[in-house]
C-alpha cells in the first residue's frame, strides 16, 4: 500500500523516536551492536568461513552421475513448467575455475525460448548449497564466474556451493529485446525463477540428492532481480543477496538519468561540467561536510551548498583556484536534488550523494564538454525500446518531461514488468528467508537513497523495525561506487554472512570491508553497520583501520523523507499483458 504522505512528514522529536526504538533493537534482538565492533566482526566471519572451509576440503556429496551423463538426462518431467534443454556437459579443471581452485562439471542449457544458463557443479566438498548469480545492466550474458559480495567466501573458493547464472533471455546488451513481449516478460520477472528450478532439478540428478539450501547473490540489474525473487518468488532461495538494486527499474534508466543528462548537457548545449572539474569539486566537498579521511561517512546528513563556490567576479576556475559559474552551480543543485517536477515532488525516490563526485566520470558527466555520458546512453535504450508498447527509435533523454502526466504515461503501465518495488515481504519471511541488501553511498548509477527508501517502506509494511530486522538488513558502504571501488573499502564477504544466517541463526551485526592493493595486501578495513547505524571514529585511531570505528545511529538516515510522484506497493498495481498487439493493463500481482 503506498506510505502516507504524514509519515514522511514526521517531525523531530518522532524521528528520534524511531531512533530510540532502534537502539533498543540493537540492545536485545541479535543486531548486537555494542559487541560488533570492527575486530568482532571480522574475526566472527573469518572464523566461520574458515569452519566451513574445513568441512568443505574435508567432506563433501559426491556426484551419483559422472559428468558426460549430464548431457543425455531428459528432465522434461521433472520441471513441467520449465521446458529447457542441456546442450553441453563437460569438465572444468580447477585452475580453469575463476570461483576458486576445485574442479567442476561445467554445464549448458537452454530454457524456452531462449534463456541461456550456466551451472557449475563440484566435482568434490559439495556441501549442499545452491547459489545463484545474477547479471549487471540489461544483462545479456552468462557469467557465473564471480559473485557481487563473496570476497573471501572461503567455501565459495573451495567447492561448497553449485553456481548457475543466465542471459535473462537475450544475447546482447541493449534493448531491442524488450520489442519481444515474451523476452521482455523474461528479463522483467521470470528467467530467475525459471534457472532456479531448472539448475535445482540437474543439482538433484547429479548428487542424487536435492540442494538442502539455496542463495541468490546479484547486484545492480542483479540487485533486481534478487528482489524479484524475494517478492514474487519466495520459496526459490532461503537467502538473498541484494546489492544496489536497480528494483525501481522504469523511473531509473527514464526519470533519473535523463535528469542528470539534462542537468549537465543544460539546454542541450555542452557539458557543464567535464571529468578534469572533478577532483578539485569533490576536495571542496569534502571539506564542506567536515570529512577528514577522505570519505563522508553519513553522507544524507551533508547539506554543503555548491553556491559557496561561485566564482567571483572576473576570477576563472583553476585547480588551485577552483569556482564555480552560475551553470554549473545550477547543474549540481540539481543532481544533489533529484528527478523533480514543478511542484517539487520527485519523479524516482532518489539523488545523488555529496561525496560522490569523483564516480560521476564518464557515466555523469563526460570527459569532453562536447562529448556524451553513459547516462545518455542508458536513456536511449529504455526509452526507445522498453517502455512503449512500440518501438520508439528517435526518443532521446531531451525528450524526457518531468511532470506527473510523464511519469503516469511511463512508469505505470510497466510496474508489474520491470519493477521489484513491492514492500510486503512476508511470504519470504515466512519461508524463514533472510535478505541483506547493501548499497554504495558514492554509487553513481542507482542512487543509495532510492535503496533506503525502500528499507523504510518494508519496515513501515513489515512492522516496524525490530520485525524486519529479523529478517532483512541494510548495509550502506561509504565511499563505494557502484557495485565496488570508488573511495572507500569495498571488498566484503556477504555471502558468509547470509548462509550464518540461514543455518545458525546468526543474523548479521556489522560486515567488515577492505580495500586492496593490486596484489591482494588490506590496505584499510573498515566495518559496516544495518540501517540506520553509520561507523564513526570515535577513539582517534588510524581511519584505515576497522577497530578505530564504533556504530552511531544517524539521525539523516532515520528520519529520511522523500515527496515522490509513486509510491512503494504491497502489490502490483499494474501488470502488463501482451493481446493482439498491445499492451492491456489488469488488476492484481503477477
Amino acid at each position: 500500500m503506498p506510505i502516507p504522505s504524514r509519515w514522511f512528514r514526521r517531525k523531530t522529536a518522532a524521528v528520534l523516536a524511531t531512533l530510540a526504538a532502534v537502539l533498543a533493537l540493537a540492545g536485545g534482538t541479535g543486531m548486537a551492536l555494542a559487541d560488533s565492533t570492527a575486530g568482532n566482526g571480522s574475526d566472527t566471519a573469518a572464523a566461520s568461513a574458515a569452519a566451513l572451509a574445513t568441512t568443505a576440503v574435508s567432506s563433501g556429496t559426491a556426484p551419483a552421475l559422472p559428468c558426460s551423463g549430464i548431457a543425455a538426462l531428459d528432465l522434461a518431467a521433472d520441471v513441467p513448467g520449465v521446458p529447457f534443454e542441456i546442450s553441453s556437459a563437460t569438465e572444468l579443471a580447477a585452475g580453469s575455475n575463476t570461483l576458486g581452485n576445485w574442479a567442476a562439471c561445467y554445464v549448458k542449457g537452454v530454457i524456452a525460448p531462449q534463456i541461456h544458463f550456466e551451472l557449475r557443479l563440484p566435482e568434490s566438498g559439495w556441501q549442499s548449497n545452491y547459489l545463484q548469480v545474477g547479471c549487471g545492466g540489461l544483462c545479456g550474458n552468462v557469467n557465473t564466474g564471480s559473485a557481487a559480495a563473496s570476497s573471501g567466501c572461503v567455501p565459495l573458493t573451495t567447492g561448497a556451493f553449485a553456481v548457475a547464472s543466465s542471459d535473462e533471455g537475450h544475447s546482447q546488451g541493449g534493448g531491442l529485446f524488450s520489442t519481444d513481449p515474451t523476452l521482455r516478460a523474461d528479463f522483467g520477472y521470470k528467467s530467475d525463477h525459471q534457472l532456479a528450478q531448472a539448475a535445482k532439478a540437474i543439482i538433484k540428478k547429479y548428487y542424487g540428492q536435492a540442494a538442502a539450501h539455496s542463495y541468490f547473490d546479484g547486484c545492480s540489474q542483479g540487485g533486481h532481480q534478487a528482489l524479484t525473487e524475494a517478492q514474487r518468488y519466495p520459496d526459490d532461495f532461503d537467502g538473498i543477496i541484494a546489492g544496489a538494486p536497480a528494483n525501481n527499474f522504469t523511473a531509473l534508466n527514464t526519470f533519473s538519468h535523463a535528469w542528470t543528462a539534462q542537468s549537465v548537457f543544460l539546454g542541450g548545449g555542452p557539458a557543464t561540467l567535464t571529468t578534469a572539474d572533478l577532483a578539485p569539486l569533490h576536495e571542496a566537498v569534502l571539506r564542506g561536510c567536515a570529512a577528514t579521511d577522505g570519505i563522508i561517512a553519513d553522507p544524507l546528513g551533508c547539506t554543503w551548498d555548491p553556491a559557496t563556490l561561485t566564482c567571483r567576479a572576473g576570477q576563472t576556475s583553476t585547480p588551485a583556484d577552483f569556482c564555480l559559474n552560475t551553470d554549473q552551480v545550477a547543474t549540481l543543485h540539481r543532481i544533489y536534488s533529484g528527478p523533480t517536477d514543478k511542484h517539487g515532488k520527485l519523479l524516482y525516490p532518489g539523488y545523488q550523494l555529496r561525496g560522490s563526485e569523483l564516480n560521476w566520470a564518464g557515466v555523469i558527466v563526460p570527459a569532453q564538454a562536447t562529448g556524451t555520458s553513459g547516462d545518455v546512453n542508458f536513456v536511449k535504450e529504455t526509452l526507445r525500446y522498453q517502455v512503449f508498447d512500440s518501438p520508439q527509435p528517435t526518443l532521446t533523454y531531451r525528450d524526457i518531461e518531468f511532470t506527473e502526466a510523464y511519469y503516469k504515461k511511463i512508469v505505470r503501465p510497466n510496474e508489474g514488468m520491470y519493477d521489484a518495488t513491492d514492500p510486503d515481504l512476508e511470504a519470504f519471511k515466512a519461508s524463514g528467508g533472510k535478505l541483506i541488501l547493501w548499497h554504495g553511498l558514492g554509487d553513481q548509477h542507482i542512487p543509495a537513497v532510492g535503496t533506503m527508501a525502500y528499507y523504510k517502506a518494508v519496515q513501515k509494511t513489515m512492522g516496524g523495525t525490530a520485525a524486519t530486522a529479523s529478517f532483512a538488513r541494510l548495509f550502506l558502504l561509504p565511499g563505494v561506487a557502484h557495485c565496488g571501488g570508488g573511495q572507500g573499502p569495498s571488498d566484503f564477504d556477504a555471502l558468509t554472512a547470509v548462509v550464518d544466517w540461514v543455518t545458525k541463526g546468526e543474523a548479521p551485526g556489522s560486515l567488515m570491508t577492505t580495500s586492496t592493493d593490486s596484489v591482494g595486501k588490506a590496505t584499510a578495513t573498515r566495518p559496516v553497520y544495518p540501517f540506520p547505524y553509520v561507523a564513526e571514529n570515535t577513539t582517534g585511531g588510524p581511519a584505515d583501520e576497522a577497530g578505530s570505528y564504533t556504530p552511531v545511529a544517524s539521525i539523516a538516515e532515520a528520519g529520511l523523507t522523500l515527496n515522490w510522484l509513486g509510491s512503494f506497493r504491497s502489490g502490483y498495481e499494474t501488470v502488463g499483458n501482451w493481446v493482439n498487439g498491445k499492451w492491456l493493463v489488469t488488476k492484481g500481482k503477477a
